[in-house]
């Protein structure tokens, strides 16, 4: 049996890394595209027996010619300009890449006329549904709140409206936050559990974050590259929500990764006067700068993945405290390499 071919966008990041470790299990030939300055991230494909290609999501030409060569079963496109706040600030570059870069390469396909044999992951947010009451599935309204949601959008409907114009095979996976050890340490999960192990290894002193109230749906990258998986292998391409179904806040992700290195964090002060303090030694260990709050802010997502459990088989395995307990022994893992590695230097 011929084994099929992936291709995958974005795969030096944490969703490409778990996706091509998965696909390469199942036996596919993978490859991937990576932007010439994105080479640093490529560790994390250390050891994977993968094709990489140099590129960009808004080369039309690029991409039709890597798609022609490579000639893909599968593409998941997981390319993107991902930081929210940071979209703010670079809004045409957003949609340069999240938006133009989606349409290219569904007209490469449809160009090709690979309609027929090409099966295409668009990779969507729940941060379109911004302001919708939770929650979110399907069915809710979409009210995104800042250039990435915006842009996430309307590759949303360029991905449906190819769908229905061409008969392309494409699916959008809307998935909630999926985080890991693998995750950019620019993101804020990422940069609490790196700040956690750094205090508790005396290498940092305080952790400065931003709205603490926001409140998220958090599970683990691993299970959530699995539904994209599934998705592309049904019979008709369809739209879906991946979710734990579990809601938490900023502030309660702080607490549970101090918590996890023996530390209670007590709260003092009111906005961005607040502090979090050592319960013990009484010292304070966050506090808040208003340059960190988003121009506008999603308050409250939790997303309902009814639609995909039942459909697809799909549901987390791995929820809150363990992805916390997952993310933090990494990064208190890593300092005691650096350590080890400079005491046999010394």
């Amino acid at each position: 049996m011929t084994s099929k071919i992936a291709f995958i966008t974005g795969i030096t990041g944490q969703d490409g890394a778990f996706l091509a470790s998965f696909l390469l299990d199942k036996g596919y030939e993978v490859h991937g595209l990576v932007r010439w300055d994105c080479v640093d991230t490529c560790t994390r494909l250390e050891g994977l027996d993968i094709q990489l290609y140099f590129g960009d999501m808004i080369d039309a030409n690029n991409l039709n010619f890597l798609i022609k060569t490579i000639n893909p079963d599968e593409i998941y496109n997981l390319a993107a300009l991902s930081h929210v706040k940071v979209s703010f600030e670079t809004p045409s570059s957003m949609f340069d890449i999240n938006t133009k870069g989606v349409l290219n390469i569904l007209d490469s396909v449809r160009v090709l006329g690979l309609e027929r044999s090409v099966r295409i992951y668009q990779a969507s947010s729940s941060e379109m549904f911004g302001v919708s009451p939770a929650p979110q599935n399907e069915e809710t309204p979409f009210a995104p709140c800042s250039p990435y949601g915006v842009a996430k959008l309307a590759a949303y409907w360029l991905a449906r409206t190819y769908r229905d114009s061409y008969c392309l095979y494409v699916s959008n996976g809307i998935l909630f936050n999926h985080e890991s050890s693998l995750r950019g340490e620019d993101f804020v999960t990422r940069k609490i559990t790196q700040a956690v192990a750094a205090i508790e290894a005396g290498q940092q002193d305080m952790l400065t974050l931003g709205n603490l109230d926001s409140v998220r749906d958090w599970g683990h990258a691993r299970d959530y590259v699995v539904g994209m998986w599934l998705m592309l292998q049904q019979d008709e391409p369809d739209d879906y929500v991946l979710a734990t179904g579990q809601a938490h806040t900023v502030r309660e992700f702080v607490e549970r990764a101090f918590a996890h290195i023996g530390i209670e964090i007590l709260w003092k002060g009111v906005g961005v006067n607040e502090v979090g303090v050592n319960v013990k030694t009484g010292k304070i260990l966050i506090n808040i700068d208003s340059k960190l709050f988003r121009p506008k802010d999603v308050n409250y997502l939790l997303g309902d993945a009814s639609k995909a459990k039942e459909k697809l088989g799909w549901q987390p395995e791995i929820y809150f405290d363990e992805l916390i307990s997952d993310m933090v022994n990494a990064d208190r893992r890593s300092f005691l390499d650096g350590w080890e590695s400079w005491q046999k230097a010394g």
